[in-house]
């Protein structure tokens, strides 16, 4: 058939073109990455250190391993021994870092409930992966890792905030 050499060389040229501008767009972070990809290594250590902290007792207002943590004096703390600043309070913390689909949680990010009715009525952990998270849950337990299949949790789960890059 005349001219199918011509017309499988500008539909290559096209998809080469295509392909081309569709690399330049994801170098320029224009397209979102598909997969989650390696858990960075300061992401890493800081579920390391809120691992060391596991069996510390639960103090409201706490955020020292020598004094108890709440839930996100805990989270303070841990991120602060590993150079890196988030906000002291639940609140603001569910607001920290940007916001990732809860299906693309990775280890280091800050997990967030909502545990009760009012606006100030959330929990927060960090994410240790394996659908595993490290928090200081209440009065008279200790700072513990909980599974998020567990109903509860998974039912009260809302967000997950990055922070380590």
């Amino acid at each position: 058939m005349p001219g199918t050499s011509v017309r499988h060389y500008i539909v290559a040229r096209i998809c080469v073109l295509g392909l081309f501008f569709l690399l330049l767009l994801s170098g320029c972070g224009l397209l979102k990455p598909t997969g989650n990809g390696p858990t960075p290594v300061k992401a890493q250590k800081v579920v390391h250190t809120a691992y060391a902290q596991m069996g510390k007792k639960y103090r409201l207002g706490g955020a020292s391993p020598q004094k108890g943590f709440d839930c996100s004096g805990l989270i303070w703390w841990v991120y602060r021994q590993n150079g890196l600043k988030v906000p002291r309070i639940t609140t603001e913390q569910a607001k920290a870092g940007h916001a990732v689909p809860k299906n693309r949680a990775r280890p280091g990010d800050i997990v967030v409930f909502r545990t009760g009715q009012s606006p100030r009525g959330l929990h927060t952990g960090i994410y240790a992966g394996g659908n595993a998270f490290i928090h200081s849950p209440r009065r008279g337990e200790r700072v513990r890792m909980e599974s998020m299949n567990i109903p509860y949790w998974r039912k009260k789960l809302i967000a997950v905030r990055r922070v380590v890059y």
